[in-house]
């Protein structure tokens, strides 16, 4: 399945692991990338630059194929030092980088100067097409259905993804709510170049979370995941849990950031993923939760996806498009 994604960045298949804080491991990434897809490294997931780098060369002991760091630059009191990160991705040779969250107009002509190609994470047209213009090389659309920040503007992927891909002229890989071979035909039909996703990645042999949260994954449906910030024009889903539905409550009686500072402190999301205390704090996970049944290992995740989407395109697409054109004679 070949894509320009595929092509530009030099993996087999048209599929993303994006970062996730806690998650984006060597172990995971290596095992995307010996998958034939792409994977990202956290970098924010390391302590120090230091750190991220002793990362990404345990990343490269596990695998010769193409990877990636995320850097996402959110608002903080007391931010990291962006600056250090950037570098330590450069000077580890990494060849191709995920942003997210503030616009990266910034970190954007270090990545140039040093031969990296970036993907932007955005989650509206209006951002997608300011990314294009700023240089990146290709966006990664986040819709509505995404676990983390899925943006203010509540646009699902079926709207959303053509929405973008009508006025963008760089590769755009459709993220939000894509578990399976069916997300990923339906990506490609509504214009986009491959699939991001979290999720389903997170809920694998080789992630690097409690088997209690993938356990918890499997048992959750569609419908177990609450929209938390909603009230601070910072919405974020997250999995239901006793905090998450605290939170919400909180909320509705009207709050500040500071009323629920406590209950979504990244620390207490942490123990969720490493100890598997599944109501310790507030966890990541988008709806896709639906559409996941298994446990597998990434391998044969994505040659499942695959392997299941050829024969979509060539079994049951075409025999509806052999239907029609019988239907037309």
């Amino acid at each position: 399945m070949r894509t320009r994604f595929t092509e530009i960045f030099g993996v087999e298949h048209p599929i993303v692991q994006g970062g996730m804080m806690w998650v984006g491991r060597a172990e995971l990434v290596a095992a995307v990338a010996e998958a034939g897809a792409l994977g990202f490294i956290t970098a924010l997931t390391q302590p120090t630059p230091e750190d991220l780098v002793r990362e990404i060369e345990r990343t490269r002991e596990l695998t010769d194929k193409p990877f990636g760091v995320n850097l996402t630059i959110l608002p903080s009191i007391d931010p990291p030092p962006y600056a250090e990160y950037r570098q330590a991705i450069i000077d580890s040779g990494v060849k191709i980088v995920e942003t997210a969250g503030f616009n990266p107009a910034d970190h954007l002509p270090h990545f140039k100067d040093a031969g990296i190609k970036v993907i932007h994470k955005c989650t509206s047209v209006r951002h997608a097409v300011k990314a294009e213009r700023i240089g990146v090389d290709a966006v990664s659309i986040d819709g509505f259905e995404c676990a983390g920040h899925p943006g203010e503007d509540d646009v699902p992927g079926l709207i959303l993804i053509p929405a973008a891909t009508s006025k963008l002229s760089i590769p755009v890989i459709a993220s939000g709510g894509i578990a399976d071979s069916r997300g990923l035909v339906a990506a490609l039909a509504l214009g986009a170049d491959g699939v991001n996703m979290g999720t389903r990645f997170m809920c694998t042999v080789e992630s690097p979370v409690a088997h209690e949260v993938k356990e918890q994954i499997v048992r959750n449906t569609e419908l177990d995941t609450k929209l938390i910030f909603r009230t601070l024009r910072n919405t974020a889903r997250v999995a239901t849990n006793a905090v998450s539905e605290e939170v919400v409550e909180i909320e509705s009686r009207g709050a500040e950031f500071g009323d629920i500072a406590h209950l979504v402190a990244g620390a207490r999301g942490r123990k969720v993923f490493e100890d598997g205390e599944l109501d310790a704090g507030i966890w990541t996970a988008g709806q896709s939760q639906g559409l996941i049944h298994d446990i597998p290992t990434v391998g044969e995740l994505v040659d499942r996806m695959v392997a299941e989407a050829e024969a979509i395109i060539t079994g049951r697409l075409n025999d509806i498009a052999g239907a029609d054109r019988a239907v037309r004679a």
